[in-house]
């Protein structure tokens, strides 16, 4: 499978999304700069990952939406690509349309970095790529490290809703809830199923060492789908 990890000045977990592709799990990746105005050929699925993209200036994503790799990015997906948005990179697929709502500061309005609990499919979202992986409500442990995480929408459907923060038993509670989003939103889906964001970073959770292998399910899911639509 061949993914294309998009680099925007300010990123900082592009290499981290590498690592775990790349050597983890024996994948065929490809940095991609921000200004380059294409594409490689043969892509399976495009990585946005998370970081401060040109220092998170004017809001989160907002300069990013201007590069030259963003027009493919939604000719991609509009074809029915694979997009995942991490954090940051969920907050310019929103900013560029391919997600609905917006990513807001946190109730806190200070910064977060923690681990959280995220119960998985806990509204039946729509089949999709990217947790086939993992059981229907499934709990998981994941890192978060965001100042702009509080997700808001107005047109957001209950399928879509991918994952949901929680306690570690699977309880969707307001406690549990570390930046105010609303109905406890940590990820999301586009209606046809092919464009994930989340702010949790599950490329920070592929390892014992690091706390957690939950998030290497999601890498995997997203080649295991790859392999069978082959």
């Amino acid at each position: 499978m061949k993914f294309a990890v998009i680099i925007f000045p300010g990123s900082n977990c592009d290499k981290d999304c590498v690592y775990v592709l790349r050597d983890l799990l024996k994948q065929d990746v490809v940095e991609v700069f921000h200004e380059v105005p294409q594409l490689p050929k043969g892509i399976d699925c495009v990585i946005l990952p998370g970081g401060f993209s040109y220092g998170d200036y004017l809001r989160s994503g907002a300069i990013a939406r201007f590069s030259k790799i963003i027009n493919p990015i939604i000719g991609f997906a509009n074809k029915g690509g694979l997009v995942i948005g991490i954090c940051n990179g969920f907050q310019i697929l929103c900013e560029i349309g391919l997600l609905p709502g917006a990513l807001t500061r946190n109730k806190s309005l200070s910064f977060i970095c923690d681990d959280v609990y995220l119960k998985v499919g806990s509204n039946k979202p729509l089949q999709n790529p990217f947790t086939n992986l993992y059981k229907p409500g499934e709990v998981i442990k994941i890192p978060i490290a965001h100042g702009d995480g509080r997700y808001v929408s107005k047109n957001i459907n209950k399928n879509q809703i991918v994952f949901q923060y929680c306690d570690k038993n699977g309880n969707i509670t307001q406690e549990s809830n570390p930046n105010g989003s609303m109905e406890n939103i940590a990820g999301i889906i586009n209606e046809k199923g092919n464009v994930l964001g989340m702010m949790p970073h599950p490329e920070r959770a592929c390892e014992n060492i690091l706390g957690s292998e939950d998030g290497k399910k999601l890498f995997e899911s997203v080649i295991s789908s790859i392999a069978l639509s082959a």
